[in-house]
């Protein structure tokens, strides 16, 4: 390929950013030759989206955007999603899959922003910092010693030993602390943390309970008035994982009855929509408390790790074809072939579609230099590099194979 090369050109290219989205991302496109970027500081709804989306080819997301069938349907044009955070699930994933658009996200970009919080929550609540600083705001001198306790020998349990747990587990270990695990998949252990057998064993056994697992029908209120039954009496509760798996109303009774001593709640089920907006919860007013507006991400190095990692995964597709981390298109990396045009074919994953490929260009007479293929269980996703000459006629002919979404000359 030329340097610079692509079989549409790069001007042309139209590529939204919402939600305030890292300048990173936009300055990493315009380096090289994009100049139709534009960035919106904040979400759109699905009437506004329908009508923004039908000449964009990359957009780019974070959490409070989403994409449904409805829009996808409009975006004839759209090649590629970024969700610029670490979940999907913002994302009609279905129906991305089954119009052929790849979803790239960012899993561990601001994994160390969040564990560092967890760690600092937990030292403010088993101190009770909160209740103390609530005091000396409201002119009450409150020195005593009494209910103030140090992280170091506590137990801490994690629920959901994932990226972000097992950085919390190291994090923990370091201060002194005795950690223990629970997670639905076998995972192997960081430093000397154990893996408890049961949500029982752990919510019995810890000091401090922190949560770090996916918003899925299993973990919907995981925390709950039973489960909160086990919990050691004055033990800490933080939730910096998803606002569904923990029930507040039944979390604020055992905070007000004594028996949970503190919690950090950062995600909630219900979240306004704008900065400003206004936002209530059980928790409010209630002890030794600390409740933020979903910030746990939310530093400087992580909103730019972030914009880094997924400005990169849309460009190497755009320019490449290369779908490593996506959650719709199976995941392809390959290298250039000198001497050929890349042409790819999204489809439909039906038996025959590739017999139907190679036999089309064989009946022309057009050589694959290079030819790769995979498939989930909804579509198939092959890469072809063909001789340059009769790329155009080899491309009007995957067009018409059976069974295609999408077909792109990359270069």
């Amino acid at each position: 390929m030329e340097a610079g090369k692509t079989s549409y050109p790069r001007e042309k290219i139209r590529i939204l950013f919402l939600e305030n989205i890292s300048d990173v991302a936009a300055k990493n496109f315009r380096q090289h030759g994009y100049v139709q970027v534009d960035k919106i500081n904040k979400a759109l709804t699905e009437e506004q989206l329908i009508r923004e989306i039908k000449d964009i080819h990359i957009l780019g997301i974070r959490s409070k955007t989403t994409i449904t069938k409805n829009i996808l349907d409009a975006a004839k044009k759209l090649q590629a999603i970024g969700c610029f955070c670490i979940g999907v699930n913002q994302v009609d994933l279905k129906a991305a899959t089954k119009n052929g658009v790849v979803v790239f996200n960012a899993p561990y970009s601001n994994t160390r922003s969040v564990a560092e919080l967890v760690i600092g929550a937990a030292i403010m609540l088993i101190r009770r910092i909160p209740d103390k600083n609530k005091a000396a705001h409201e002119g009450i001198w409150s020195k005593e010693a009494k209910g103030s306790y140090e992280l170091r020998g506590k137990t801490l349990g994690i629920i959901g030993y994932g990226n972000i747990g097992s950085q919390v587990s190291v994090l923990a270990e370091a201060l002194g602390m005795k950690v223990i695990f629970y997670d639905v998949e076998t995972k192997l252990p960081l430093g000397n943390a154990e893996d408890a057998k049961s949500l029982k064993e752990l919510l019995s056994r810890a000091d401090v309970v922190t949560l770090h697992v996916p918003d899925t029908s299993q973990t919907k209120n995981i925390i709950n008035k039973a489960n909160l039954k086990y919990f050691k009496k004055g033990s800490i509760l933080i939730n910096y994982a998803r606002g569904e798996v923990v029930d507040l109303e039944a979390l604020r009774r055992s905070i007000l009855d004594g028996h949970i001593g503190g919690a950090a709640v950062d995600v909630f089920p219900d979240e306004p929509e704008k900065n400003g907006d206004k936002f209530q919860t059980p928790l409010q007013n209630c002890p030794n408390v600390i409740l933020t507006p979903h910030i746990g991400g939310s530093t400087e190095e992580a909103q730019q790790n972030i914009g880094e990692d997924v400005s990169i995964k849309l460009f190497n597709y755009l320019e490449k074809g290369i779908t490593i981390g996506s959650h719709t298109v199976p995941a392809l990396a390959l290298p250039p072939q000198e001497g050929a045009h890349r042409i790819l074919h999204i489809h439909s994953n039906v038996p025959g579609v590739l017999s139907e490929i190679n036999t089309e260009l064989s009946k022309h007479n057009i050589n694959i230099l290079a030819q790769y293929l995979k498939t989930n269980d909804e579509i198939g996703y092959v890469v072809l590099d063909v001789d340059k000459k009769l790329s155009a006629q080899a491309f009007q002919l995957l067009k018409e194979v059976k069974q295609t979404i999408k077909v792109r000359m990359l270069y």
